[in-house]
């Protein structure tokens, strides 16, 4: 796909990776929609995409809970209706409530992970990812429009210790992928996913010295990843008219 006047929606759009990708792209010519909680945030992304951008480009944000199913839809039509159109999906709404699935010592449990802990995180991770998926595909599909979806996964789906409920929605993120790219081919929709390892974020940026330290001893690279090279990732997958129904390893060797 040549992203040259081509929408595209990235959910988690006000920092971090969907920032990230928003601006990348924008310098391709796509307009840009955001979808967020963070208003503040959103408008500093939109700014920083309409500085990027090209002379064309047009951003705009929308305020939206992606595990609520009302939501999203209201959401995804009003898109649609201001861009005339959807061309392109970028699931990267997400969230962590890391914990022990049970914490003990010496036979004696003294804490264990709570059901809104795992619901929460199952919640937006998973099935936020379903909803903007089906009601990006619902528009693409109705005004013709050949498109790609990108789920954002996790090298963490093989399983965390400390992230039940991250580590079981980032699997199945990869199972949705595979069965849209099989149910939607059909309608010229590509789907594929991305697996991050640990990048650089605000997060890592105020970990401890010596624990950062020791993340990067950890991959072959010796360093960790930039957001930037998610977002030539996400442009990959965009522009490779063959690529579907796969999941590429953005993560520094970490998982051979």
């Amino acid at each position: 796909m040549n992203l040259e006047n081509k929408t595209i929606v990235i959910t988690g759009g006000g920092q971090g990776l969907g920032r990230a990708m928003a601006i990348d792209f924008a310098k391709s010519g796509a307009n840009i929609a955001l979808i967020d909680l963070n208003e503040d945030l959103l408008l500093e992304t939109v700014a920083l995409v309409e500085q990027s951008g090209t002379a064309n480009t047009s951003a705009k944000y929308y305020l939206a809970n992606v595990s609520n199913e009302a939501e999203v839809e209201s959401t995804f039509k009003q898109i649609n209706d201001d861009f005339n159109g959807i061309d392109g999906l970028i699931n990267n709404a997400g969230i962590l409530r890391d914990g022990m699935f049970v914490k003990a010592k010496d036979g004696v449990v003294s804490d264990k992970m709570s059901v809104a802990d795992f619901q929460s995180v199952i919640d937006v991770n998973l099935s936020g990812v379903f909803l903007c998926g089906r009601e990006a595909a619902v528009h693409m599909i109705e005004s013709g429009n050949k498109g790609v979806i990108i789920n954002m996964s996790s090298i963490s789906r093989g399983g965390n210790i400390g992230q039940t409920n991250y580590a079981a929605a980032k699997a199945g993120v990869v199972a949705m992928t595979i069965t849209w790219a099989r149910e939607l081919g059909r309608h010229g929709i590509r789907v594929g996913a991305i697996a991050p390892g640990v990048i650089r974020t605000t997060m890592t940026d105020s970990m401890k010295p010596e624990m950062r330290d020791r993340l990067e001893k950890m991959k072959p690279v010796g360093r960790l990843g930039d957001a930037v090279e998610i977002a030539h990732t996400a442009k990959f997958i965009f522009e490779n008219e063959f690529f579907t129904g796969r999941v590429v390893e953005t993560d520094g060797g970490l998982s051979m």
